[in-house]
C-alpha cells in the first residue's frame, strides 16, 4: 500500500486529526511510518486538494479532508443558470441576414 493512501484512509476515518493522533493511529495499525514518510504524504495530499493542514500550536497540526467540490449545492447550481438566461436575454435578439 503506497503511504499516501495509508495517511489518507487513516484521516478519512476520523474527518479531522492531528499530526499526533494520525501518526499513533498508522502505528495502532502495525505500520510504522518515520516522520518525514507522513510529512511528505501530508504535503502531496494538500498539494492535490485532498486535505488541509493548519497549525493548532507550534508542534501540533490540525489535519482535515476536504470537502468534495464535485457535490454543488443544488440551489446554487440553479442561480448560476438563473444569472446565465438573464445575461443572455439581456441582449436583443441578433436579426440574422439569411
Amino acid at each position: 500500500m503506497r503511504y499516501k493512501n495509508l495517511v489518507l484512509e487513516k484521516i478519512k476515518e476520523s474527518g479531522s486529526i492531528t499530526d499526533i493522533s494520525l501518526t499513533k493511529g498508522i502505528a495502532k495499525d502495525g505500520y510504522i511510518l518515520h516522520e518525514g514518510i507522513i510529512n511528505k504524504s501530508l504535503l502531496d495530499l494538500e498539494i492535490m486538494g485532498l486535505i488541509n493542514v493548519t497549525w493548532l500550536n507550534k508542534n501540533t497540526r490540525r489535519i482535515e479532508i476536504v470537502p468534495n467540490k464535485n457535490e454543488e449545492d443544488h440551489v446554487e447550481l440553479e442561480n448560476k443558470k438563473s444569472l446565465e438566461n438573464d445575461y443572455e436575454a439581456s441582449f436583443p435578439a441578433a436579426k440574422s441576414d439569411v
